[in-house]
């Protein structure tokens, strides 16, 4: 007489526990998107503490903090030095780490928006190679409502798309998610598509002098930027107290 099947066979393809051979260790690449004023810095800041009390250890990266500084800035105060980005490879510098004998578990990128296309793909070379979990910090879209190149790859590339959740307004009242870029009270459409400024209302800018090689800068030359909802980004509409109220900040 045949024997009864066993009704554990079933579970055998069910790894031992602490098994890792049907579940390999990686990174992943993550991408927390927003418009400014939303926190990005400030999240970045947090996810590094976060990280670093567990143990782990990680590299901070920027590329053109609004600061001019190879720093990660919060609009709420936090700082954290870091290194600057320009065009490396990201790849060696986390083998020059190795090199030192350092360990990298982890990788914070902020402002990732500037980064190219290629060094997103290093990226993520880095997490599924060598197991480095990537944290990247950005805009989506620049001042003229296009996406990015580095936006465009990383959303295509990444693990996670993390649309930050703390809600900056535009003027109206409206959720606002367009950086539109602002020069004497008027939205600027074309011109360069990285330029570093900050929010500064005009009113603030003229007030405090701000210089620039020497030449203070006025309410006519200085270039901010303002986030709106679309209708008022198509409208190049600024608010009807744009010299008073400057941009809503919200951390």
């Amino acid at each position: 007489m045949d024997a009864l099947p066993d009704p554990t066979d079933a579970l055998s393809a069910v790894p031992v526990a602490g098994s890792r051979r049907s579940t390999p260790v990686v990174g992943h690449l993550k991408f927390f998107f927003g418009p400014m004023d939303c926190g990005k810095s400030t999240l970045a800041l947090q996810i590094d503490h976060n990280n670093s009390r567990q143990g782990r250890r990680g590299l901070l990266l920027v590329r053109h903090d609004r600061s001019g500084r190879p720093q990660i800035s919060s609009r709420i105060g936090i700082t954290r030095e870091a290194a600057e980005i320009r065009d490396d490879d990201l790849r060696q510098l986390v083998r020059a780490e190795w090199a030192l004998g350092q360990r990298v578990d982890y990788l914070i990128v902020d402002e990732a928006q500037f980064l190219s296309p290629a060094q997103v793909e290093q990226l993520a070379e880095l997490a599924d190679d060598v197991q480095v979990d990537v944290y990247c910090f950005g805009l989506a879209t620049d001042f003229r409502g296009e996406m990015f190149p580095g936006s465009q790859r990383l959303f295509e590339l990444a693990d996670e798309l993390k649309a930050i959740q703390v809600e900056v307004l535009c003027w109206c009242g409206v959720p606002g998610r367009f950086n539109a870029r602002v020069r004497a009270g008027r939205v600027i459409r074309a011109g360069d598509t990285v330029l570093v400024a900050d929010t500064v209302s005009d009113t603030e800018q003229h007030r405090s002098g701000t210089e620039s090689n020497g030449v203070t800068d006025t309410t006519e030359t200085t270039i901010r930027y303002q986030v709106l909802c679309r209708r008022h980004f198509r409208l190049g509409d600024l608010g009807p107290d744009v010299a008073q109220s400057g941009q809503l900040r919200l951390a």
